[in-house]
């Protein structure tokens, strides 16, 4: 008999919502966030007999990028579930992300019963017209025998390539349906590796450089790719840079270390990227951030050789022509690395070195700033006193660049930010990273617009009893609004001022822990204070307006200084 003769038997007298449970048990899944809707009872019902975590949130946004927060961290599908309608559009923010983000994600969404579709029944969308555009993949499923065939590819779509969020959308009369079925099997990975002759063409151009340079950034990447790279990195002593929001790929102390290739890049890296004659973009896109806006590098043709190793060959030469396209996961090339020794001393090593001091020198934090609360005395602090393994989560702001600039990354699955810059993600990511590892620090820097945006998944922590520190700079305003807005329309104040709570008394009419810091020294004892509670704890730092970047006030930036 072969394999596939020996398929599992059918099952009888299941229903649709029972089918999606166990096709979602098959595949491993061991979470999942939600916002419950009646369209998806017979789901809810099912996952009452399970052993998966369900972890219920108090808005569909906050739900979804939670399942983007899981699939980023584990590079298995974040597994997310919503009602039909408003609840489906609010989950579309985390969907974004996700797919800008290359990020690995399911959404469920609840439908309208098959036969009412078409006549705009209450809270219908037709999901296929409306989230192409932010999904790999959409897909409606009409009959419950199908459930297991729908659901193992979507695990397979999420997955393989690019990854990316797919979503499934269950008519509400289908989940009650009771069919026969046959059993669900898990998605088999799809990989592609580098060929010999790639491996030998690409040792070729290493070897005649003089200035190469190796950006790292996208996703599938695990804790062994990363240190294997770092491995050949140090045989090579070839200088390393992460693209933006992916620092988290190389030991920001290491020697090979050059900093980050995202918003506000330091100039020496800068400079090193435009005049190096190698680079070797591996795993990323290098999208519109990562690539300054598309100057470091010239569209389509680079001045630079480049060498593209993406998992989805639609991504190679889809901006950047390159000279070598290697179609592979990170993991897979990394793993081919592995026998390449170089010819020849390196003849870069000090330029390597010269990369690293001046990466250690621009992420120094400056001592001092306008107001009473200085941000880079608090940055410092948190670099001696968080533990290496804490995961750091924010959304997006000029608050951020602290975080990004200053913090000293040094170990895999230690960030979760949104690549696509929105708004509201630290404070949800937060809660689901701590929820996935329970026994880590987990710090979410907001500032007071971004925190709002999804601050009520705070409720969430404190439900599951999840001790998150959020730490809200609050400046009263959407600074980095503000700060364009300062440089194009000097003096023209419009729509960016805020007024907000006092985030610490919010803390604690949750049930959390508030402190509210109006001094730098101050800061310290409240961090303190705020670990020792043992509940979700907000910090508001409060930052002088003028704060806007580390190296320029809002007034330097009116008057154009």
């Amino acid at each position: 008999m072969t394999e596939h003769a020996s398929n599992p038997a059918t099952q009888a007298g299941r229903t649709g919502g029972q089918l999606i449970v166990d096709a979602l048990v098959a595949n491993g899944v061991k979470r999942l966030s939600c916002v419950p809707g009646e369209s998806f009872l017979a789901v809810l019902d099912a996952l009452h007999d399970t052993d998966i975590d369900v972890l219920v949130c108090r808005q569909e946004g906050g739900a979804a990028m939670m399942a983007d927060c899981w699939g980023r961290l584990t590079g298995e599908p974040g597994i997310c579930m919503v009602t039909r309608g408003p609840g489906a559009t609010n989950a579309s923010a985390g969907l974004h992300i996700a797919r800008q983000d290359s990020v690995p994600m399911i959404l469920f969404i609840g439908q309208v019963q098959r036969d009412a579709r078409e006549r705009e029944a209450f809270q219908e969308i037709e999901y296929r017209r409306a989230f192409t555009e932010v999904a790999k993949w959409v897909a409606e499923i009409d009959d419950a025998r199908r459930i297991p065939e729908f659901v193992t590819r979507a695990f397979a779509v999420a997955t393989s390539g690019r990854p990316g969020p797919v979503v499934v959308a269950l008519p509400e009369d289908m989940l009650t349906d009771t069919v026969e079925a046959v059993s669900a099997r898990p998605y088999v990975p799809v990989e592609a590796h580098p060929g010999p002759a790639q491996l030998a063409k690409f040792r070729d151009l290493l070897e005649k450089a003089e200035r190469p340079v190796a950006i790292l950034g996208g996703t599938r990447w695990d804790e062994e790719s990363v240190a294997a790279f770092t491995a050949f990195a140090e045989r090579f002593a070839l200088p390393v840079a992460c693209s933006f929001r992916r620092q988290m790929l190389f030991d920001h102390l290491h020697p090979n270390y050059a900093g980050d290739s995202g918003i506000g890049i330091n100039p020496a890296l800068a400079k090193e990227i435009r005049e190096a004659d190698l680079v070797l973009m591996l795993g990323g896109r290098y999208s519109e951030m990562p690539s300054s806006g598309y100057t470091l590098m010239d569209v389509p043709y680079p001045q630079q050789t480049l060498v593209h190793v993406h998992p989805d060959p639609s991504e190679l030469g889809r901006v950047y022509r390159p000279d070598l396209a290697i179609c592979a996961a990170p993991a897979d090339f990394v793993a081919a690395l592995a026998g390449l020794s170089p010819l020849v001393p390196p003849r870069w090593a000090e330029r390597t070195k010269a990369m690293h001091a001046a990466y250690r020198a621009w992420s120094t934090p400056p001592a001092a700033g306008p107001g009473d609360v200085h941000m880079g005395p608090i940055m410092a602090w948190i670099e001696e006193n968080v533990p290496q393994d804490a995961i750091f989560t924010n959304g997006a702001g000029n608050y951020a660049t602290w975080l990004h600039r200053f913090h000293r990354f040094r170990r895999f699955a230690t960030q979760a930010a949104p690549t696509s810059g929105s708004m509201g993600y630290g404070l949800p990511a937060a809660v689901a990273a701590k929820k996935l590892f329970p026994q880590r620090e987990v710090v979410c820097f907001a500032g007071d617009g971004c925190f709002l945006m999804h601050g009520q998944e705070f409720a969430t922590a404190v439900r599951y009893g999840l001790p998150i520190i959020a730490i809200v700079v609050n400046n009263g305003m959407y600074g980095t609004i503000r700060m364009h807005q300062e440089r194009e329309y000097p003096g023209r104040v419009s729509a960016t001022g805020l007024t907000n709570p006092d985030f610490a008394a919010l803390a604690v009419s949750y049930g959390g822990h508030g402190e509210t810091v109006t001094t730098t020294e101050a800061f310290a004892p409240a961090y303190l204070r705020a670990r020792a509670s043992g509940k979700p704890a907000i910090i508001e730092v409060q930052l002088d307006p003028e704060a806007i970047t580390p190296a320029r006030t809002l007034t330097q930036i009116r008057e154009r200084k």
